[in-house]
């Protein structure tokens, strides 16, 4: 990481693959996707990442598993913003609180699809455990 102040604060993408437990390759692509923008580059052109993008990945990480697409990605995330930003209007704000609640709606409905997934995947587990242990 770069030394001078402006970014001592910053991570290059190693340092945000270990964090967020995504590959450089997937960090990258949601670069190039436009999901999460590197907030600055170091004078040798290295992504630098601030927190908040970090918090930004992690958000796209737990998105992933429920199935959402890239541009559904998109909306969530935008609507968090909304939502956080005290320039929101209240119209705005209200907007968005309509589509999180779509989206949480439709994370529960994935949640519980999953949850009866790995209930099949642990019984398989079981029924296969005693060819597992040494007789």
């Amino acid at each position: 990481m770069s030394t001078d102040n402006t970014d001592a604060d910053r991570l290059q993408i190693g340092e945000v693959a270990a964090r967020t437990e995504l590959s450089v390759k997937t960090i990258r692509h949601y670069d190039e996707v436009g999901l999460v923008t590197p907030s600055a580059r170091s004078a040798g052109g290295f992504r630098l990442y601030t927190i908040s993008d970090v918090d930004r990945l992690l958000a796209i990480r737990r998105m992933k598993p429920l199935g959402f697409t890239l541009e559904e990605m998109r909306e969530l995330l935008q609507a968090l913003e909304t939502i956080a930003a005290p320039t929101s209007t209240h119209a705005q704000q209200a907007t968005a609180a309509i589509y999180l609640a779509d989206y949480h709606t439709r994370a529960e409905q994935a949640c519980a699809k999953l949850t009866k997934q790995l209930a099949y995947a642990r019984e398989l587990t079981t029924q296969l455990a005693r060819y597992a242990s040494p007789e």
